[in-house]
């Protein structure tokens, strides 16, 4: 997704629907259904994607690494950590 400053004017419909226009959608790659927080900051309506945590998982960008081997070593240490509480 890339990161660029972008300003359409639109307008308030029937009901106050927002529409959001076609080039922000295809830059943002909003999906219909998609979930969005609203919020007002310093007059401005800010509104936000809220992506899908296992979307997220699966296509969003990796940032850290961890072998199954570091895995296994971690579920140990903590399994021996909390043993005689099962």
């Amino acid at each position: 997704m890339a990161r660029v400053n972008l300003t359409i004017t639109s307008r308030v419909g029937k009901k106050f629907a927002l529409y959001l226009p076609k080039k922000i959608v295809e830059l943002l790659e909003i999906k219909e259904g998609e979930k969005v927080k609203m919020s007002v900051e310093k007059g401005k309506i800010v509104v936000e994607i809220v992506r899908n945590p296992l979307d997220l998982a699966l296509h969003g960008k990796k940032f850290a690494r961890i072998s199954a081997r570091e895995v296994e070593q971690i579920s140990l240490e903590e399994q021996e950590k909390h043993e005689g509480f099962a």
